[in-house]
């Protein structure tokens, strides 16, 4: 179940410039998100790419893509 002080965790994770490489990818293994808001929570949603399904999924997407393309 998740708590408040989940949700406060998870916005400190998100909020603390060391998570971030090169300054804009999301890189934080104790965060079990795949997804997150982004530090400008103005911006949207990126990818945690300190988790493996991150990858997972980006992966899925290429391969829809380059199967898309070869069908049509």
């Amino acid at each position: 179940m998740k708590t408040n002080f989940d949700d406060y965790n998870s916005d400190k994770m998100v909020n603390d410039p060391d998570n971030y490489k090169w300054g804009i990818i999301y890189f934080n293994r104790k965060d079990r998100r795949v997804i997150v808001p982004k530090y400008n929570k103005v911006m949207g949603w990126t990818f945690n790419f300190g988790n493996l399904y991150s990858y997972l999924i980006i992966l899925g997407i290429i391969l829809a893509l380059l199967i898309s393309m070869r069908l049509g």
